[in-house]
């Protein structure tokens, strides 16, 4: 049977401090949801409340048709891994792949199975006699995360599971993950992070966190091409956000006219607008801005310049160059109108 997450209003406070603000938000059956957002958003929060670690002071949870605010964790059918993989130092890794399983009393006879499943689902099957200090950080996860699978939850919940990891590694396993999704199809995962990539990789959609409160929800690509708050544009991806005022027929940037998409923004209004670096062009073109490079940054396929702009700074993420600009140099940037965004001044929450 399909299930999925649904929060409805669901409130943690401790004290004075409210640490997870009215959050309602759903998961649907299937669906990979990535909780995005910096430390201390409520994103922890908010997944430590579908496992059942800390009680809403207001709001329910449900797990598929169930409401499971008042159930202890074990009864809510949830698998979880977090940043740290919690493993049983003097347990073998099929001992601790198949913890869950006893402490659920499953059927004895049942456990080897579902042990061996697990692991073979994770690429584990060969080190089900190790310990866990015999295996690096990435085989350590994967057994975490067979662990969680083992009992066939209808919701795997995900807490920063590959912060712990260097980089190469965490790439191998956001491959695994989708992988592994993809061989089970229903099962809803929430998957915490503060890892823009990490979200815009793996998740179907991306709940944006900050201050307790949820501020935005979409798909990657929604939130990356058309963000509806500041926040947003600066938290996914990386965005120029530029004051502007709104004209007839476009807006004013620095006393340069530029023709963009208003949307039915009152002229004379403050706006914000929003352009990808990599997406601002080097030389002439539309929406030509005129300024001197600040600083060069190399990196790799790119250089990133940073140009001042009428006391502005923009940056553009331009193909390697042959000669690196010297600082000073007066340059000519330029972007699409399709690519920018107005959003509307000073909003940043949802």
């Amino acid at each position: 049977m399909t299930s999925g997450i649904r929060f409805d209003g669901v409130t943690v406070r401790y004290g004075d401090t409210t640490v997870l603000d009215a959050l309602t938000l759903t998961v649907g059956p299937g669906e990979v949801m990535a909780l995005l957002g910096p430390s201390g958003s409520g994103k922890t929060t908010a997944l430590r409340a579908v496992a059942g670690f800390v009680q809403p002071s207001a709001g329910r949870v449900h797990i598929g048709e169930r409401d499971v605010t008042d159930l202890p964790p074990y009864k809510r059918g949830i698998g979880m891994v977090v940043q740290q993989y919690a493993l049983f130092p003097h347990m073998r890794v099929d001992e601790n792949v198949a913890f869950g399983l006893k402490a659920r009393k499953h059927p004895r006879a049942e456990v080897p199975g579902r042990v061996a499943e697990a692991l073979e689902m994770t690429g584990m099957g060969a080190y089900a006699k190790r310990h866990p200090r015999e295996l690096s950080g990435g085989q350590q996860q994967r057994v975490a995360i067979a662990r969680a699978l083992a009992i066939r939850p209808d919701v795997l919940l995900l807490d920063e599971p590959l912060s712990a990891l260097d980089a190469q590694l965490r790439s191998g396993m956001l491959a695994e993950l989708a992988r592994l999704h993809r061989e089970l199809p229903d099962v809803s995962l929430l998957y915490v992070t503060h890892d823009q990539v990490e979200a815009l990789t793996l998740a179907d959609r991306i709940a944006v966190m900050d201050k307790a409160r949820l501020q935005d929800c979409g798909t990657p690509q929604e939130l990356y091409r058309r963000p509806r708050t500041e926040f947003t544009a600066s938290f996914v991806g990386n965005a120029n956000l530029l004051p502007v005022r709104v004209a007839a027929d476009g807006v004013d940037f620095a006393g340069t006219a530029l023709k963009v998409p208003v949307d039915g923004a009152a002229p004379g209004a403050a706006a914000t607008l929003c352009v990808r670096p990599h997406l601002v062009g080097l030389g002439d073109g539309p929406n030509a801005l005129r300024g001197r490079i600040s600083e060069v940054q190399w990196r790799g396929a790119t250089h990133r310049l940073y140009v001042d702009v009428g006391g502005h700074r923009v940056k553009a993420d331009v193909r390697e160059l042959r000669d690196t600009p010297p600082l000073g140099q007066e340059i000519t940037l330029h972007f699409a109108p399709e690519d920018a965004v107005l959003l509307a001044a000073g909003v940043n929450d949802g």
